[in-house]
């Protein structure tokens, strides 16, 4: 068989028997109504009687044992039937003080058990007397041409069958009880005459199930409601039995469609749709729901309810007097103008043929011979000419006739075709008329052509990289039928995971290039405890439970359950008897790897998944998955971990003390994981409070119209009630350093008490008192006062946790992250205490919330604020031409990086300190020129020089 394409193979799910709820709505949900008296009686009374009807289910479970025992022993003879028996019926119950026996008596116990009802006599006249005491509704008739059973003639293997036959006879008696419906017992009935006719008896089955009938009526009360409805589900077993297996139903149409069959169970089992048939004794309220069923099949909804409209309103009184056709009528509504509107003149030619099938004939194109034949016919006469020839073909006349409706011929109503299965599945939707696309054509052109190259995992099936494992889309759901091309030697596109990228792609330099520090974390075992020794003599015993943790994580997905670790692997990989290579061979061996990423998976999936978590990669292409699956063939699992394990790519990238890390992703992984799957509206009660970092309120300006003097120009010389001799760094005081897109970082705060809208008097004597009022100290250099650096002590606590994390982020992108945003598995790691502050601000710097903003900066601007941001003080001039060549050469990302690898970021904050400003006050190594540069960028009162808005009188 040689495939060419494939229309997709959505999930569907049949219905198997009915239930009373579901007969009882049906008729409602497909008249488009609410259910009547009747039906919401019919409901009424399923629930009332559930625990009746469960508590009845119970007592057959309970008592299956002897019922089946009562049959078998009236048609067997020779023997102990029960003997024969696979398991017991009934579950077990056990007694107090009640001896409990060994195994092997309890196995000649059941080999001998029978069961023997007494009755009044023996013989022919006890038989007529055990009739005479019988009900009449359960009275046993013995068949013609009964003949009791050998049981050594008939075989043990034959024996075990029929007596699990006649358990699953009570236990399907149970389901009916409960469901309410003896629907699921003639859908596992139908057509199992045939099949008893050939291997066993058929008079001795129809004596069995009559004195089940009488041994299960008997655990129930006289005329109670459960004795009535076991008598009814009995009843169906045995009708169905005696009437002949019915034929399969065939398909009537074209041509093209014969040899469709569908067998008569699942027809049986199937929720067909209702007829809606015309004729002239109907009352008038019973052609309007006809006519209604019209609109709902024409227009794919009842348009006359919900939204007034009642096309052919002309014909519809005709078709209700009788003086035409339904036929007629199904033609008129689709020559309408609002089927024009709806269905013709919205969509291309080839889209209206295939919804005009499904709305005139109940099903999808079946060829493209059929298609071309009606597409030509609409090509020519137009949409006229389209329902005349639907209307008109013999398959309308055979399906229909003159008085139905149509109606869709879905799942169980006819056999349906494999070739278009995805294409009538997404026509039958509700959701077709939205679906401008044609499906059906470019699928049937596609089936006489060569498959292309496809993707390497099929349509929508490009796995998808998260923290426990590579999670692949259902590959029944939303399936793409048609995959983008992807050759044999093509080459899939990886993203480095944070590496040093350097040589060739899967060379020996490209392979050995270890993470920087954005990157995943590297854990490797300590070079002395692979030399024999036991970790409390060279390393801590909890350095390699560290590294344990970490392989299981990273082979497994967890931290190992109970029954899942490899407790003798740790011990020797603890005492220095194997090296951890050798441990995660251990693990990929494992019966905890092979359920999750083999036994499950087929074998694309499952090499994707072990090259995810063993080479730290996805596969490169088809090729590379080719040859492990020639290799899965002929040495199936292990053979594949071994070969994962010993490749040269592994031993150059982890060598024998590492364990695997995430090197690459795909592009799909990077975007989903850039997306945020919700974003719900910001609340901004719900924040959580800045720690030390009060708001700041923003100095209103002075009105231009007043007099300006240079006594209110440079406030720093006037006096202050604070007392602070430099009044325009009381900003560094209130809040932290900002980040925005033009660089004024620092909102300064006036002095208390400040005049900021000082008028300057008109006399002479009333300026040179304002001018006395000038304080000579506050010449001098001040001191810029700023709060204490915010530094990670050991074992902090939450709160210290959520201050250090709050003040990076305010330092780095000026504001409280949303919760999408958060870079949550960084700031775990530094709860954890397996990253220190320099680690987190390391990869807040690599984030997109702090890359993005200085993308949109000038260059110069970016230096600059790159520089204010992590080093707290403006670059020099080489530091800028620095900064930007590397930013050419290497990426922002890079030259980001190696502002916090620098030795100033070192001297200032080291591993434990949070970035923050460092002041204007004259430093070592600290030219004028920087602190000139740090003190202009804060735009307040600090500032040396003034600007021309604040200087203007």
């Amino acid at each position: 068989m040689s495939v060419t394409a494939s229309s997709g193979s959505p999930r569907v799910s049949p219905q198997l028997y009915d239930t009373l709820p579901l007969s009882s709505v049906r008729q409602a949900e497909q008249q488009d109504r609410f259910p009547d008296r009747g039906e919401l009686d019919n409901l009424i009374n399923f629930f009332q009687s559930g625990q009746s009807r469960v508590q009845a289910s119970r007592v057959l479970s309970a008592n299956a044992q002897l019922i089946v025992a009562r049959a078998a022993n009236r048609i067997f003879v020779g023997g102990t039937p029960l003997s024969f028996l696979d398991e017991p019926l009934a579950p077990a119950t056990s007694q107090r003080g009640e001896d409990r026996l060994a195994a092997d008596q309890q196995a000649f116990a059941s080999s001998v058990e029978t069961f023997v009802q007494g009755s009044g006599g023996g013989g022919f006249l006890g038989r007529i007397r055990e009739g005479f005491s019988t009900p009449a509704d359960v009275r046993i008739l013995i068949p013609a041409g009964f003949t009791p059973i050998n049981i050594s003639r008939y075989g043990n293997e034959r024996m075990r069958k029929s007596v699990r036959d006649l358990g699953w006879f009570v236990r399907y008696v149970g389901y009916a009880l409960v469901a309410g419906d003896p629907s699921i017992l003639r859908v596992n009935a139908r057509g199992l005459r045939d099949i008893l006719e050939k291997g066993c008896s058929l008079p001795a089955t129809n004596l069995a199930l009559q004195e089940m009938r009488a041994a299960a009526a008997a655990l129930f009360e006289v005329d109670s409601e459960e004795r009535n409805l076991v008598i009814a589900c009995f009843n169906v077993l045995i009708e169905e039995l005696a009437v002949a297996t019915p034929s399969a139903r065939q398909r009537p149409g074209n041509p093209q469609q014969q040899g469709l069959q569908l067998p008569a169970i699942y027809a049986l089992a199937a929720e067909g749709p209702q007829r809606f048939v015309i004729k002239p004794n109907l009352s008038g309220v019973e052609k309007a729901e006809i006519i209604r069923a019209a609109y709902r099949q024409v227009f794919q909804r009842d348009i006359a309810k919900a939204y007034s409209q009642a096309p052919c309103p002309v014909e519809a009184s005709q078709v209700a007097q009788g003086q035409i056709s339904m036929r007629e009528f199904i033609r008129a509504l689709g020559r309408s103008k609002e089927y024009r509107q709806q269905f013709f003149s919205r969509f291309a030619n080839t889209r209206a043929v295939e919804l005009a099938f499904r709305h005139f004939l109940g099903r999808g194109v079946s060829s493209l011979e059929e298609f071309r034949k009606y597409f030509s016919i609409v090509s020519a006469q137009g949409l006229n000419g389209l329902v005349d020839s639907l209307v008109n073909s013999m398959e309308y006349a055979r399906v229909f006739g003159e008085e139905t409706v149509p109606y869709l011929r879905d799942l169980g109503e006819e056999a349906q075709e494999s070739a278009g299965w995805g294409s009538n599945r997404k026509l039958f939707r509700f959701s077709a008329p939205f679906d401008g696309a044609p499906q059906y054509l470019t699928l049937y052109a596609s089936y006489r052509q060569p498959l292309a190259d496809q993707h390497a995992y099929g349509g929508g099936n490009d796995p998808l990289a998260l923290g426990y494992g590579a999670i692949f889309p259902s590959p029944t759901a939303s399936v793409r039928t048609r995959p983008a091309p992807y050759g044999y030697s093509a080459r899939r596109l990886m993203v480095g995971n944070g590496l040093n990228l350097s040589g060739q792609i899967n060379g020996p330099t490209f392979n050995s290039t270890k993470p920087r520090k954005v990157g995943p974390r590297v854990v490797s075992m300590p070079a002395t405890a692979n030399e024999g020794r036991r970790p409390e003599v060279n390393e801590s015993a909890k350095t390699v439970q560290a590294v344990i943790r970490a392989a299981y994580t990273q082979i497994i997905g967890n931290s190992g359950y109970a029954g899942e670790q490899q407790l003798s692997a740790e011990s020797r990989l603890a005492n220095g008897e194997i090296c951890l290579k050798e441990f995660i061979r251990q693990l990929a061996r494992s019966k905890a790897f092979q359920k999750r990423y083999w036994d499950g998976l087929y074998i694309t999936k499952a090499i994707e998944v072990m090259h995810r978590r063993l080479l730290g990669r996805p596969t490169f292409g088809r090729w590379e998955i080719d040859s492990y699956f020639d290799t899965a063939a002929r040495k199936g699992f292990f053979g594949v971990v071994d070969a994962l394990i010993d490749s040269e790519e592994y031993q150059t990238a982890f060598g024998d003390n590492t364990v695997p890390f995430e090197r690459f992703i795909t592009a799909f992984d990077l975007n989903s994981r850039r997306v945020p799957s919700f974003r719900p509206t910001l609340d901004t009660s719900k924040l959580p409070a800045q720690v030390g970092r009060p708001s700041v309120s923003r100095p209103e300006p002075t009105a231009k119209t007043e007099l300006r003097t240079p006594g209110s120009t440079v406030q720093r010389n006037l006096k202050s009630p604070t007392g602070s001799s430099t009044p325009g760094f009381s900003g560094f005081k209130a809040a932290r350093p900002s980040f925005s897109n033009r660089l004024s970082r620092f909102q300064s705060k006036p002095a208390a008490g400040a005049d900021t809208g000082l008028k300057a008097p008109t006399s002479a004597a009333n300026m040179l008192a304002l001018m006395s009022g000038a304080d000579p100290k506050a010449l001098r250099a001040g001191s810029a006062e700023l709060p204490a650096p915010l530094a990670l002590v050991d074992d902090p606590t939450e709160s210290e946790l959520q201050e250090i994390i709050a003040a990076t982020y305010q330092q780095l992108i000026d504001r409280a992250p949303f919760d999408s945003e958060r870079l949550k598995e960084a700031e775990a790691q530094l709860r954890s205490g397996s990253t220190g502050v320099v680690d987190f601000v390391a990869q807040v710097a690599a984030s997109d919330l702090f890359q993005s903003r200085l993308h949109a900066l000038p260059p110069l601007q970016a230096a600059a604020a790159a520089h204010l941001a992590l080093l707290g003080r403006a670059p020099l001039p080489e530091e800028i031409s620095g900064f930007l060549t590397n930013r050419a050469e290497n990426g922002q990302q890079q030259a980001v990086a190696d502002l916090i690898d620098s030795e100033t970021y070192n001297n200032n904050f080291g591993r434990k300190i949070v970035p923050s400003p460092i002041g204007v006050k004259s430093q070592a190594g600290v030219p004028l020129v920087s602190l000139t540069q740090t003190a202009r960028m804060a735009q307040g009162n600090a500032g040396l020089n003034p600007t021309p808005s604040d200087a203007a009188i």
